[in-house]
């Protein structure tokens, strides 16, 4: 009995080296980073910071961010949701199986700015696809104006990174579905749409929209590709907040970072709760 009891605080304590990661390089720079924004550059507590979310440039840079998060994860999560269903027909333990699983625990890591590089490289004014199209088809895709450089620039990058990451979160879901729900529907006189619009898809919904959010915020905290490619102003949030730490036109309001981290740990909280909450109904499911 005396050493049952001493199991759990043995076992917990292995936990102890990533409580200390987490604490260190998690909860302390949030609470550092949302603090600042609540001192002005004496110490004094103000809200004057927090009022520069009525600035329009401001609001203009979570919009773009909205708008290019939510883009880049509806479009990876429906070619990431059709990939994973196209390799329901390859075995689990198959070849193309593997090479698909590694290349995307790869690619769905493979960003900042040696994905910046592979895009400039590959599409950019000179890249070699670039080259290619202008020199043997006459097609400028830069005809009217280098849009790489620019927001819509970032959309491809995004999408690069966000399909892989999709087939990571979604694949599992899919192949939790159980052949016994098929063949009581087929035993029963249902369809093939029968099956997916009343048993499959009801039971996947919460799974594809959790990961829907979380495609929404690996782009809404997505920063050293944009950095790396993006040439002129700072269009979205984690670009404003590297201009309001360096810029020298922000003198007396070096802690506006702050305020705008806390808009984005707001934003990240509600995301990361619905994506819970979600996974929660969904493992349901998968037991």
């Amino acid at each position: 009995m005396l050493s049952a009891r001493r199991r759990p605080p043995a076992a917990a304590f292995g936990l102890l080296p990533f409580a200390a990661y987490v604490l260190l390089f998690l909860v302390v720079p949030t609470v550092i980073a949302v603090g600042t924004g609540f001192v002005d550059q004496d110490g004094a507590f103000t809200l004057a910071t927090v009022a520069a979310f009525g600035d329009p440039v401001v609001l203009g840079a979570f919009f773009n961010s909205f708008w290019l998060s939510a883009l880049t994860a509806v479009i990876g999560a429906t070619v990431g949701a059709a990939a994973c269903y196209a390799l329901l027909g390859a075995p689990s333990g198959g070849p193309l199986r593997a090479v698909v699983d590694s290349l995307s625990g790869v690619l769905a890591q493979f960003g900042g700015v040696m994905l910046a590089f592979a895009f400039i490289a590959t599409i950019g004014i000179q890249g070699m696809v670039t080259v290619v199209l202008r020199d043997s088809f006459g097609v400028d895709i830069f005809a009217d104006g280098v849009w790489l450089y620019e927001m819509p620039g970032l959309v491809l990058p995004y999408i690069y990174f966000q399909v892989p990451l999709m087939i990571i979160t979604f694949m599992p879901a899919l192949q939790a579905l159980k052949p016994t729900w098929a063949e009581a529907n087929a035993t029963l006189g249902g369809s093939r749409s029968t099956y997916w619009l009343r048993i499959a898809l009801p039971i996947l919904a919460p799974s594809f929209l959790g990961s829907l959010l979380l495609l929404f915020a690996n782009a809404f905290s997505s920063y050293a590709t944009a950095a790396a490619l993006t040439s002129q102003g700072s269009q979205i949030v984690p670009l404003q907040i590297r201009s309001a730490l360096t810029s020298e036109t922000l003198l007396g309001r070096e802690n506006l970072a702050g305020a705008l981290a806390l808009g984005m740990v707001v934003v990240m909280g509600l995301v990361m709760f619905g994506y819970s909450a979600l996974q929660a109904r969904a493992a349901r499911w998968q037991r």
